[in-house]
């Protein structure tokens, strides 16, 4: 199956990436690391597709988003028990 890229543009005011001191590609980068983080948590990415909308593979986007201090791995305390069982069971 082949792949169509989309070209896709919208206007910024150069006022923000002066207040965010960031260049055009700074910005660019970081606008689509954002969406991917944004559509992956909101379950409409999987890791990997969130990774590839960043430029990413999944390990770089996994330890960016650690270093920004967000998580990726989102579990219910009812989840990691769950996961901890399912360890000792194992075992």
């Amino acid at each position: 199956m082949s792949e169509h890229i989309v070209n896709i543009s919208f206007p910024v005011n150069e006022n923000i990436l002066l207040s965010l001191k960031e260049s055009k590609d700074e910005f660019t980068s970081n606008v689509l690391y954002l969406s991917a983080l944004l559509f992956y948590r909101k379950k409409k990415l999987s890791l990997g597709k969130a990774a590839e909308l960043a430029g990413l593979d999944k390990i770089d986007f996994i330890k960016k988003a650690q270093e920004d201090e967000e998580y990726i791995f989102d579990y219910s305390e009812d989840e990691i028990s769950g996961i901890f069982d399912d360890v000792d069971n194992i075992r």
